[in-house]
């Protein structure tokens, strides 16, 4: 997928963050999770959605069109979007996919721009159970094991079958092509997943973070999902303190939809920035 229009700020740091911009209309800017970026993980959804706004596919730093940065810490990809969003000039809806719909909750909490959001399905490591934890951190040992042993695909495909439900992993498997783009971002998650993990400081879901919120936030989440006892933990935790917050459930799609069937997750996003929109 290609546009000759691209968008670039320079986040706090200096580092240069860009993205493509698709479509007319109102400024959408949409963030990508782990292993992609903004292009990639938002390209199934793309055509259905710049057909009403201005799709801005970010990617945060050492992804997609941006720079690289060794400093990998838990803040940046917040800081980048922040930065990304308060430079486009304009008021802007936002919206964010897994490991990017939680940093979309911490830039929403403090970027100016920022007048509704959207998360699907944000890790919410607030309230990882042990277990759920323990078996994380299994798979990402499996990831950095495969990864260094130069099989990549065997890497990527470690850390979905985590979050994947079986209907996704098949479809998956049978797009190695998918799974090859994604490994160029292993050296990049392989640093960022585990600051997302440490118990120490504050999170982007903390609820001191969440509750300084003013614009409204739609949270959604599918029942198929593989772990809808973290990712539904999650939701409630965010629900219960973004002081306005709407909670959306999508019946039978789980946590990679949008990469195969992204027609429920787009209708819901359309009615709740469309309507937020007709209100500004």
């Amino acid at each position: 997928m290609s546009d000759d229009r691209i968008h670039r700020a320079v986040s706090d740091d200096g580092t240069e963050i860009a993205g493509r911009v698709h479509g007319d209309g109102p400024p959408l800017v949409l963030v990508h999770g782990a292993l992609a970026d903004g292009e990639s993980e938002w390209g199934a959804a793309l055509p259905l959605l710049s057909e009403h706004f201005t799709c801005f596919t970010m990617s945060t730093r050492g992804r997609g069109l941006s720079g690289h940065s060794d400093d990998l810490s838990r803040w940046r990809p917040v800081e980048d979007i922040v930065a990304f969003v308060d430079s486009v000039g304009e008021p802007v809806c936002l919206a964010g996919i897994s490991g990017g719909g939680m940093n979309v909750l911490g830039a929403t909490a403090r970027a100016k721009a920022v007048v509704a959001a959207a998360a699907w399905e944000p890790p919410v490591f607030d309230v990882i159970t042990e277990e759920f934890a323990a078996s994380f951190q299994d798979a990402l040992a499996r990831m950095q094991e495969r990864y260094r042993a130069g099989e990549h695909v065997a890497a990527v495909t470690a850390f979905l079958e985590a979050i994947g439900n079986e209907e996704e992993m098949r479809v998956l498997t049978g797009a190695p092509e998918e799974l090859v783009a994604a490994a160029q971002y292993l050296p990049v998650d392989l640093a960022e997943i585990p600051q997302a993990l440490r118990a120490d400081g504050l999170r982007p879901t903390d609820p001191t973070v969440l509750a300084t919120i003013t614009a409204p936030v739609l949270l959604l989440h599918g029942t198929a999902t593989k772990r809808d006892d973290w990712f539904g933990a999650g939701i409630r935790h965010a629900a219960a303190h973004v002081p306005d917050a709407r909670v959306r459930e999508i019946p039978g799609v789980g946590h990679l939809t949008h990469l195969f069937r992204p027609e429920p997750l787009v209708s819901e996003l359309r009615e709740f920035f469309a309507a937020t929109v007709a209100q500004t």
